[in-house]
């Protein structure tokens, strides 16, 4: 893992101005890990501006805000625009940025553009998402960036290998730095008040927006098979997230019969209380990165349920840390529930081992060491790196 190779630099280099920059600013698990790296670049002395954009929410920039961050935008109205790569460039160099941080598509493109006009170094974080794969000319344009960045970041093994393997680029030059977290211990007590769960109900968590991809509609149907064939099973969902999907799931949770046991809070500050508040965590997710909530549940000692897709597999090992299950199959994961709603000692030992995992690989203290090195020039060790091709794959 990034953790047990790579180490923090020398105390005595000098600061890095650093611009980190995202072109989406809603409550998520990129936006979250931009916050958790910007107090972690903070803490060890670099100055920090975060750039996002000006037509949006604004959700980020007030988290920023309140954080004592002085955030900053730049105006993207076209895919092609001049004139925000203009007022990126002028606005970078206004702030003597050293190190442009760069995550997803669109700013990878922009900010490797700016950060070349200005002489600074760039790197670019790829959090899962592959908007960038639907069109060559998107390939084209994040390669493009790729080649002029010190660095191309996936935040899981399976990200990375998916960008080297979309992008055509050769073994070795895709970087893996895993997301990390603060670990902030929650009040068990005010979500089981509020949603009037007894003490001998069992209350499952799961996190994230209310997207299609999220697989929250297959959890459902999961916990529908759950309740006809456990009716011992005294369990209560909770989803914390907001999206497209909220109408379509309380529709989902009446024609299923179990609307009494679904409460879909909506978007919340308060992750750690509904974590802590928490018997079990699930995530049944189609598609993921690292997700950050998974590794928020890990650190909170929650007992797992998750799809085995995407970076989760590498983050929690098969019925070590977590009972994982295929993707899109509510079957296969109402049975994983079952297990675990029905079974207390593996509950204990889930929990137990995916706290010890979360402390040993996905502190935000190594994602700070990872990032540092990168922000410096130094070439990540080979361990770090996306997987080598297999002779069967070869090379595109």
């Amino acid at each position: 893992m990034v953790s047990a190779i790579m180490t923090a630099p020398a105390p005595t280099l000098p600061p890095l101005r650093v611009a980190l920059m995202l072109e989406s600013d809603g409550p998520g698990g990129a936006e979250m890990m931009l916050l958790h790296l910007a107090e972690e670049l903070r803490r060890r002395g670099h100055e920090v501006l975060p750039v996002g954009p000006d037509n949006k929410s604004g959700w980020l920039a007030e988290r920023f805000r309140e954080r004592g961050f002085a955030p900053t935008t730049f105006s993207l109205r076209r895919a092609i625009d001049l004139r925000c790569l203009r007022g990126l460039t002028a606005l970078l160099r206004a702030h003597d940025i050293q190190v442009v941080h760069s995550h997803e598509f669109g700013m990878a493109v922009y900010g490797a553009a700016a950060a070349r006009r200005i002489g600074a170094r760039h790197v670019i974080t790829m959090h899962g998402g592959r908007y960038y794969a639907e069109q060559w000319r998107r390939r084209a344009a994040l390669r493009w960036a790729a080649r002029r960045s010190v660095a191309l970041v996936g935040v899981s093994t399976a990200t990375a290998n998916d960008l080297r393997d979309t992008l055509a680029l050769r073994d070795g030059e895709v970087v893996v730095v895993p997301n990390g977290i603060p670990f902030r211990a929650g009040e068990r007590a005010p979500l089981r008040r509020a949603l009037a769960v007894r003490d001998d109900d069992l209350l499952l968590v799961a996190v994230g927006n209310l997207y299609p991809v999220k697989g929250h509609a297959v959890l459902l149907r999961a916990l529908a098979t759950l309740h006809r064939e456990h009716a011992d099973l005294r369990w209560r969902l909770a989803i914390a997230g907001r999206g497209e999907e909220e109408s379509a799931l309380r529709a989902a949770a009446e024609r299923e019969g179990i609307a009494d046991r679904v409460h879909l809070l909506g978007y919340r500050g308060d992750v750690p209380d509904i974590l802590a508040a928490a018997d079990a965590f699930v995530m049944p997710s189609l598609s993921e990165g690292l997700p950050l909530a998974l590794v928020e549940a890990m650190s909170a000692s929650l007992p797992i349920v998750a799809s085995d897709v995407g970076g989760i597999p590498e983050a929690v090992t098969r019925d070590v840390e977590a009972l994982l299950a295929p993707p899109g199959d509510p079957v296969a994961l109402a049975a994983a529930l079952a297990r675990v709603l029905g079974d207390a000692s593996l509950r204990a030992r889930l929990g137990a081992a995916a706290r010890r995992r979360a402390l040993r690989d996905f502190s935000v203290a190594t994602m700070g060491d990872a990032y540092e090195r990168l922000y410096r020039g130094g070439a990540a060790p080979a361990a770090t790196r996306a997987a080598p091709r297999s002779a069967e794959q070869g090379t595109r």
